[in-house]
């Protein structure tokens, strides 16, 4: 079956089904266009893996899922999915709504261009107005606290000030799923704690979230249900707890 994009039904925030993703080994597996047409599986050929195989979740409006693995599992890319920035080789993905994706720090900025910039464009190309930047501008930038580098190229910002500026505009959309991975490893306690602050707020609006990270007690704050990922396959869809009571009795350490 062909990877889609669906809007679901009222009590479905995420679905998938039988989803999986295959690479080659230091870049990505071409898909052909007969092969999208034709709902075509490929056979693995030499030098490919599958990254994710298999795996079928239900994700309700509201809920907040913590995805937990060991690097190169699949985490990520089950959120690229997700947020439709990659196609999947076999299976379906159904997103009810729109996606805020916090993915990947330079992800959908620009490195010439000025924070300033970099806030227009990327809101704009989340669906936010210029009316609406306009009025949400002072206080993305107040979040972000980066008001000396307004003016700045975003290439000269360090790592931390990159998450800063992501999140503050990433968490000022209006989407209804919000994409948050391990980016806010990167920034300072304070700002950290500042940024939970502000996904405490938008999960008691309802908003969904699906959380990667490796931080056990960030996990248990924000989440209530866990994924676990072993070797692109979903080994346990459970509680939080039992998922990392189960990661930790696997790999005796923790998240």
């Amino acid at each position: 079956m062909d990877a889609t994009t669906a809007v679901s039904a009222t009590d479905t925030a995420i679905r998938t089904d039988g989803l999986g993703i295959r690479f080659r080994r230091n870049r990505r597996g071409r898909r052909t266009f007969k092969d999208l047409l034709a709902g075509r599986r490929r056979r693995t050929r030499p030098g490919e893996f599958w990254a994710l195989r298999n795996v079928s979740i239900h994700v309700r409006p509201g809920e907040a899922i913590g995805v937990v693995g060991r690097n190169g599992q699949g985490k990520s890319t089950l959120l690229k999915l997700v947020a439709g920035v990659m196609i999947a080789d076999e299976g379906i993905v159904e997103v009810t709504g729109g996606v805020a994706p916090l993915i990947e720090i330079t992800g959908g900025f620009v490195d010439d261009l000025t924070v300033r910039d970099n806030v227009y464009l990327t809101a704009g190309l989340h669906g936010m107005t210029g009316a609406q930047i306009d009025a949400k501008f002072d206080e993305i930038i107040e979040f972000a606290d980066i008001g000396d580098f307004l003016d700045t190229p975003y290439k000269h910002l360090s790592s931390g000030m990159k998450v800063r500026i992501a999140f503050a505009v990433i968490s000022q959309l209006e989407e209804p799923i919000m994409l948050v991975d391990e980016v806010l490893a990167v920034g300072d306690k304070g700002f950290r704690e500042k940024c939970y602050r502000r996904i405490d707020e938008l999960l008691a609006g309802g908003r969904t979230l699906f959380f990667v990270s490796h931080n056990e007690r960030d996990l248990r704050r924000f989440c209530t249900r866990g994924l676990y990922l072993d070797k692109g396959a979903l080994v346990l869809d459970a509680s939080i707890d039992e998922v990392l009571e189960r990661y930790n009795a696997d790999h005796g350490s923790k998240a």
